[in-house]
């Protein structure tokens, strides 16, 4: 059995142990020790990650030398049986004493989210009675599953009482209550629990069965941020940001309000009505772009002789939508197939073909099987891009 130190105090950074055992592993090689700071995935919390220092070898009763030390980088920690396995880069020898230093940055920021996690799942079920039903802590995001929905002005609500629960600075405490005791407490759990169970309460906010790591005030948590929520299999799923990543997060939003501010020259508190206003002049832009492009394309058709062969055109500036148009002009004037090309050597043409009188289906697979392109369609008109220079296209075209 591993003795779990994280729980004796989660703020532990650096702590001395002896290697019990290792072996190799598909990621790396497994070690146990007899004692770690190291939290395993667990809970929905990933795992701690860092490093073990070898402090002595095997049977030696004193330090290495310093040209003799060495790091080993811990990179996943998991529980097995009791005992609490560290995924390193290397092998250490059982008997080892060792330093462990944990990436304390990551750390303490999964302490802020979870226990952050912990107020709002907390505040949720004493408010509307849903169950937090999933639970996800990785390192770039954290989010909830609950059985219920919420308007916004809930989730406002229930976040703003979050953070009145962290500037409150709570006593966060953890407990291993007997099996009669356990029997009476009302307390929050997804599944049903064997074996010791610890207790994580903040008074007069929640009571939940937990097997990680907390801050030990909710102080430490600093700012609970909901950064999404949406619908997801019948209930809601949150995102939240805490502590410092809620900060990053905070920092990156405003970046971008800010590059919004000077490219609109709007004030920053008036960025979105800055960007209706764009949206609106866009939607008018293309409505008179659609307008100008459609006349444009009937004088392109009509400066079009009719033919006895094929008709092949590259236009540089036409949508699919103008491009089909243009096809559908100039098939009266070819007693062969209209070819409309759009696009560069370099990137590839698109393309869209029409006739009256034979099956584009089987012109465009020519076509795509001669100028290593894709595409298809019906019998009246196909589509698609292919790859090749524009003279060798309306050669093949031409020759049709």
């Amino acid at each position: 059995m591993t003795e779990k130190l994280y729980y004796k105090d989660s703020h532990m950074r650096e702590f001395e142990a002896v290697v019990t055992g290792c072996e190799k592993d598909r990621k790396g090689y497994r070690v146990i020790l007899d004692r770690t700071a190291f939290f395993p995935e667990g809970g929905g919390q990933c795992a701690d990650t860092g490093e073990l220092e070898i402090l002595t070898g095997r049977g030696s009763e004193t330090d290495v030398s310093a040209e003799e030390k060495r790091m080993v980088q811990v990179l996943d920690v998991q529980e097995a049986d009791g005992s609490i396995y560290h995924v390193t880069d290397a092998p250490i020898s059982q008997g080892t004493a060792v330093k462990g230093i944990l990436d304390w940055t990551a750390r303490f920021s999964n302490m802020q989210q979870h226990s952050g996690e912990h107020i709002l799942s907390g505040l949720v079920h004493r408010t509307f009675g849903y169950d937090n039903v999933g639970f996800h802590l990785g390192r770039e995001i954290v989010t909830m599953d609950f059985n219920g929905s919420f308007t916004e002005e809930e989730l406002k609500d229930i976040e703003t009482r979050a953070n009145e629960a962290v500037f409150s600075n709570l006593k966060i405490q953890t407990d291993f209550p007997d099996r009669e005791a356990l029997r009476s407490m009302e307390y929050r759990s997804k599944i049903e629990l064997e074996g010791e169970v610890r207790i994580v309460t903040i008074p007069g906010i929640d009571v939940c069965a937990c097997c990680a790591p907390h801050v030990d005030r909710t102080g430490e948590i600093g700012l609970i941020k909901i950064v999404d929520a949406q619908n997801y299999k019948g209930g809601t799923r949150i995102t939240i940001q805490c502590g410092i990543r809620a900060l990053t997060d905070y920092r990156k939003k405003q970046d971008n309000i800010r590059a919004i501010s000077v490219a609109l020259s709007a004030r920053q508190d008036e960025t979105a009505l800055a960007v209706e206003k764009v949206k609106a002049e866009t939607a008018d832009l293309k409505v008179c772009l659609a307008r100008a492009q459609g006349e444009l394309i009937r004088y392109k058709a009509e400066a079009v002789a009719c033919t006895e062969g094929s008709i092949c055109l590259f236009e540089e500036g036409l949508d699919a939508k103008a491009m089909r148009e243009l096809v559908n002009l100039l098939v009266p004037k070819t007693k062969i197939l209209a070819a409309v090309f759009s696009g560069s050597t370099k990137d590839g043409f698109r393309y869209i073909l029409g006739s009256q009188t034979m099956d584009m289906r089987n012109a465009s697979k020519a076509l795509n099987q001669a100028f290593s392109g894709r595409g298809g369609g019906s019998a009246a008109m196909a589509q698609g891009t292919v790859f090749g220079e524009k003279e060798k296209i309306k050669e093949y075209i031409d020759e049709i």
